[in-house]
């Protein structure tokens, strides 16, 4: 006998096809011969008056080829309430092969500032209802905002239960920062003690759509992409392992093409916007996911790019490309003026966001850790050692946004970083070598998150490299989990959130540490 949930389940979908006679006239639903929305559904970039939906047709989250190749029309419905009684926006797009029969929709003329639920429909197939929101109109009086920020999430090394949470915390907006997927590792769900081995590396279309199917079929991470909007951006995995502009670490010749695909497929599997609308892969090879996104007069999110636009990394190690740990000595490129992580183009409009910004809160939303961390028992100018695929191996390009901070005073500058799998709370300012003071004051904030599930160095060497880092106020390596910011008119409060064991799907979790950052008062207050 069907248990009472599929009943319900069975019940809910019957009425809602009911209903679609009346939202969509004459639409005569076909007997789906197999569910089609096995990824969920997700939405994100949202402004004051429009949001992205997104889903993608795939049957079969362990066949990436399970849809023949043809053109699929789907509905999508958006309402005031869970029930789509209050129908305010509605459609039908199409789900074409050439980009892995996923959907798009940026749905505009929406109120600003309140939540809104989502759905899609093919044949008599209805996917996971979902919610989502605008952002507040610019304005509005100054309310407030629940973000949830997370990073790296490798398949094989853990459980989602961290999603599971952000769900539950029932955030505003999630802001996602890079190694959504893992370029390498097992594909196959069935046998999950397979041990880790760096193989089965994707480098085409095909193999990274196969990688997004098997992370995004995770029920958890469905759940945080339910719950909120999402902003996201990519750091290395979702292409290879510390690649840079169009260098990878195998120098490979060719490798721009598989930079396309990569760049493609993230674009297939993300609620995100395209600047230019285009289905020719060699296009996707300079994707532009760089963005600011107004959270009214609250926020302003400068959304960035470390990976695309980069100088390649200096003083790799011989005969490869990528990172390395190096020397001031060693390397003495490194304080190279020319060298940038954002690039020119890049660096210019985030000055101007900086400088035209009227939000209370500025939020550099970028991938990896930006504050000094020298990694040598030596705390002397100019005899550090650093890692270079971070901010460290490009300390010119970080002094001149420091610059610009400096220029252009933007309101309460806080800088949220992922990339390291720890959990950091940091001061930046000009000179780390130097104690703060009015010639060297503290001219932002970082918190720096832990990854959800992806490993990282014992504990004992983060507590040495928070020792030799003054500026670094906390380290945290050897937990796994997430950030929340609950953030006002007055403060920003940071919570770092952690899992009790990553290898379970239903952990619980506990919060290691918070701090507060006081409006108008640089630096951070530890709670």
């Amino acid at each position: 006998m069907p248990s009472r949930r599929l009943f319900l389940q069975r019940s809910l979908q019957l009425t809602a096809l009911a209903a679609l006679s009346q939202a969509f006239p004459g639409y005569a639903a076909e007997r789906s011969k197999v569910y089609p929305f096995t990824l969920g559904v997700a939405s994100g970039s949202p402004r004051h008056d429009s949001v992205v939906i997104w889903t993608r047709l795939l049957p079969d989250p362990l066949n990436a080829q399970a849809l023949a190749p043809m053109v699929y029309k789907v509905l999508w419905e958006v309402a005031e309430d869970e029930g789509f009684k209050r129908i305010v926006n509605k459609g039908e797009v199409f789900a074409l092969p050439d980009l892995a029969h996923s959907v798009h929709v940026d749905v505009t003329g929406l109120s600003p500032g309140r939540w809104y639920w989502y759905r899609f429909i093919h044949g008599d197939a209805i996917s996971p209802v979902a919610r989502t929101r605008t952002a507040p109109a610019m304005d509005a009086p100054l309310s407030t905002l629940k973000l949830a920020v997370a990073s790296c999430q490798h398949w094989e090394f853990g459980e989602y239960a961290a999603h599971r949470h952000i769900e539950q915390a029932n955030p505003d907006l999630v802001a996602f920062l890079g190694d959504y997927i893992y370029e390498w590792g097992p594909y196959d769900l069935k046998h999950p003690a397979k041990p880790r081995r760096r193989d089965i590396e994707s480098s085409n279309l095909e193999e990274y759509r196969a990688r997004y199917a098997q992370y995004k079929s995770d029920p958890q991470l469905q759940a945080a992409h339910h719950a909120a909007p999402w902003l996201v951006t990519w750091d290395d995995h979702e292409v290879c392992n510390d690649y840079g502009n169009e260098r990878d670490e195998r120098l490979d010749a060719n490798f721009i093409l598989r930079r396309a695909a990569a760049y493609q497929a993230f674009y297939e599997h993300m609620p995100v916007r395209l600047h230019k609308v285009t289905v020719l892969p060699s296009q996707f090879a300079h994707m532009r996911i760089y963005e600011r996104f107004d959270w009214g007069r609250l926020a302003r999110f400068h959304v960035l790019d470390d990976r695309q636009y980069r100088s390649p990394q200096i003083c790799a190690k011989p005969g490869r490309g990528g990172a390395n740990v190096v020397t001031q000595a060693e390397c003495t490129s490194r304080n190279d003026s020319a060298l940038t992580l954002l690039g020119a183009e890049q660096e210019k409009w985030l000055a101007q966001g900086l400088a035209s910004s009227q939000a209370k809160w500025n939020i550099l939303t970028q991938q990896t850790f930006m504050a000094q961390t020298n990694l040598s028992n030596v705390n002397v100018d100019g005899e550090g050692k650093f890692w270079t695929d971070g901010w460290d191996g490009y300390p010119a390009a970080r002094q001149r946004l420091f610059d610009d901070i400096e220029k252009h005073r933007p309101s309460n500058t806080v800088v949220i970083s992922g990339d390291v799998h720890t959990f950091y709370a940091a001061n930046l300012k000009r000179d780390f070598w130097k104690k703060s003071s009015p010639d060297n004051p503290v001219l932002a904030t970082e918190f720096c998150g832990t990854s959800i599930t992806s490993n990282s160095r014992p504990q004992e060497r983060t507590d040495q490299i928070v020792a030799q880092n003054p500026h670094i106020k906390y380290g945290r390596s050897d937990k796994r989990g997430f950030m929340l910011l609950d953030i006002s008119a007055n403060k920003m409060l940071t919570q770092f959130v952690a899992v009790d064991d990553v290898s379970k799907a239903d952990s619980g979790i506990s919060t290691l540490k918070s701090f507060v950052v006081e409006d108008g008062k640089a630096g951070l207050v530890s709670i």
